[in-house]
């Protein structure tokens, strides 16, 4: 079994971490949101977005960076425009946590600065600013899970009215 550790410090936009959720749920990976956050945790929006999933979620919520940090050990990879390294040129191990920042600044510069590392990057067209949140999310996630060949997950698909050849 793998463990796959999904942040999100500060969140601002309840439908983004909805959505995040359900990608945690569907997936298995544990959720940490680090505060402030910009909604209630029983915010309607995000219930909504990930409404059938939430009790399904092992989430954790911490007071801010620094106590997140000093609660989880493993391997973190900072997400970020300003990444230097491509996300998928990067090997994750077990125990992998991997760090988003809030949508309208994302991580703070000193966190990256220190971490050059394990600070990556979606590529994307340099004219335009970053994918959606909970996109990114995503993505990041079924790359790792990739490279760990699902584990624990339904690999095939089923018809309801047919059986496939």
């Amino acid at each position: 079994m793998y463990n796959l550790n999904i942040v999100l410090v500060e969140p601002q936009i309840p439908q983004n971490t909805g959505n995040i959720s359900r990608t945690c749920a569907v997936t298995g990976a544990r959720l940490h949101l680090v505060k402030p956050l910009g909604f209630d945790i029983s915010d309607k929006a995000l219930k909504r977005a990930g409404l059938d999933y939430w009790d399904k979620l092992d989430v954790t919520v911490y007071e801010n960076l620094e106590d997140f940090f000093n609660k989880n050990k493993g391997t973190f990879y900072f997400f970020s425009t300003k990444g230097q390294n491509i996300y998928s040129e990067v090997d994750y191990p077990d125990n992998s946590y991997i760090v988003f920042g809030r949508e309208d600044k994302g991580l703070p510069e000193e966190l990256l600065y220190d971490n050059q590392g394990t600070c990556v990057r979606i590529p994307m067209r340099p004219e335009l600013r970053s994918l959606n949140l909970s996109n990114s999310v995503a993505i990041a996630t079924y790359e790792i899970l990739r490279q760990w060949n699902f584990p624990e997950l339904n690999t095939q698909g089923f018809l309801t009215k047919y059986t496939w050849r």
